[in-house]
């Protein structure tokens, strides 16, 4: 696993995981699935548990994705080590 942590949201990436390339974001108790699209952007996963819990503060949320908006470039780097494709 690797991990790294910006203003507050611990965003991490587990070597047994799948693509598309993602993080997990948590802060406050909440977590955020957020893909690493090519071409360096970020969009929340499309899957059922991409925020836990389903009611978390939207506050909250739009925090963890600004966030890895704003370092996506080092995020895909973190995906690309932990996965060896680096």
């Amino acid at each position: 696993m690797g991990s790294k942590t910006f203003e507050g949201v611990r965003f991490s990436v587990y070597s047994h995981d799948h693509p598309p390339p993602h993080v997990h974001g948590t802060i406050a108790g909440v977590i955020v699935v957020i893909e690493l699209l090519p071409g360096g952007g970020t969009r929340l996963a499309n899957r059922w548990d991409a925020i836990s819990p389903s009611n978390a503060k939207s506050n909250v949320v739009t925090k963890i994705r600004r966030v890895a908006r704003e370092n996506v470039d080092e995020l895909v780097a973190l995906w690309e080590k932990t996965h060896g494709t680096r």
